[in-house]
């Protein structure tokens, strides 16, 4: 083979690795040590991440030397001025991803707390405040092991919750490490404990292995059921609809919220962002994940072109407030760009 075509094949392995290497660091989960995945997937992940980034780049310096000669010419100016060398072409995008690859490996670590105050007459004055504290989308992996886990528990701490809420896709990976996680979340323990529903990760994962890690972590595994914490408020979880298309989940309707009566505060705790219009009036607040903004602008276009409730507060009549959670982990490539990581604060106070 001469140079110019073994260039030819290693770039094509390059660019397959980058693509591939979800599948390739799923592969070696759970055969290799903690340390190990984590290499790889860091710089599986990170290559991935700069590949897809550079290509959206390029897209963009194209459109510019496509549209540049026919707006140059209306000035009759001379093109040669306005026109990118390949050399150029190269390497605009690849200076705009490595820095948006550095930027958001720094934003990916810069987990933020946002806060979310109700007031209902469900919550009696002589009772103060109840304090929930929302996490979602950690994706306990390859890239997300104990070390950020940690963080997220510090600012959960920090909080000083009454009830702590996990909105899905809490564990996403079969390492050892995994261990070490549930050891750290069951450290926490808030005096009316901690709850838990599948998201779609959940299901990926093995529904068995998720249970068995929702145990060992402390938390109650709500799926299509409720819970009634300081006989006040009313948590119903249900599952998300990954597992109802594998056939290990059950999709909970209206009839869930109904069932649990009228005169709790009543929160639903549902992975996706998606609001049943049948639903609406019966809940009090959703707590939703899933989409994490997208994680990785220009991203968040698409993402919200298919979840229109992307992030932040919704309301709807009846009294019905929707919030999602940006979620404090990462899917893939542990970077964020424009979507920083979240925990949510809410403070539930009589009117």
């Amino acid at each position: 083979m001469s140079m110019e075509g073994s260039g030819f094949a290693v770039l094509l392995l390059l660019l397959a690795a980058g693509f591939l290497a979800p599948l390739l660091i799923r592969a070696v989960e759970g055969k290799a040590s903690d340390w190990l995945v984590r290499i790889f997937a860091l710089l599986g992940y990170y290559w991935m991440a700069f590949l897809i980034l550079f290509l959206v780049a390029s897209l963009f310096v194209e459109f510019y030397n496509f549209t540049a000669p026919a707006v140059v010419s209306r000035f009759k100016i001379n093109i040669n001025s306005f026109m990118l060398t390949p050399a150029l072409r190269f390497m605009i995008p690849a200076l705009a991803a490595a820095l948006a690859v550095i930027y958001g490996s720094f934003e990916a670590g810069s987990l933020r707390t946002e806060f979310l105050t109700i007031h209902s007459e469900k919550i009696p004055k002589e009772i103060g405040k109840i304090r929930v504290v929302q996490i979602s989308d950690v994706h306990i992996g390859g890239a997300m092991q104990a070390g950020h886990v940690s963080r997220i528990i510090t600012a959960v701490r920090r909080a000083a919750p009454d009830v702590i809420v996990s909105t899905g896709d809490l564990v996403d990976g079969r390492g050892a490490y995994l261990a070490e996680a549930a050891r750290k979340f069951k450290e926490i323990t808030p005096q009316w404990g901690k709850f838990a529903i599948t998201g779609n990760h959940e299901f990926y994962l093995g529904i068995d292995q998720a249970a068995e890690f929702m145990k060992d972590a402390g938390f109650v595994f709500l799926r299509n059921r409720a819970a009634t914490i300081a006989g006040l408020v009313e948590l119903v979880g249900v599952d998300d609809h990954g597992g109802v298309m594998q056939g290990n989940g059950t999709l909970a309707d209206r009839g869930l919220l109904a069932a649990t009566g009228g005169k709790h505060f009543k929160i639903l705790l549902k992975h996706r962002p998606e609001v049943e219009k049948k639903a609406i009036g019966f809940f009090d607040l959703q707590l939703s994940g899933h989409t994490h903004k997208g994680q990785i602008f220009p991203f968040s276009i698409v993402t919200k072109l298919f979840f229109p409730y992307h992030a932040g507060n919704y309301r709807f009549p009846g009294g019905s407030l929707l919030h999602v959670s940006r979620g404090a982990g990462v899917w893939g490539p542990p970077i964020r760009l424009l979507a920083p990581p979240e925990i949510t604060v809410i403070d539930l106070l009589s009117e």
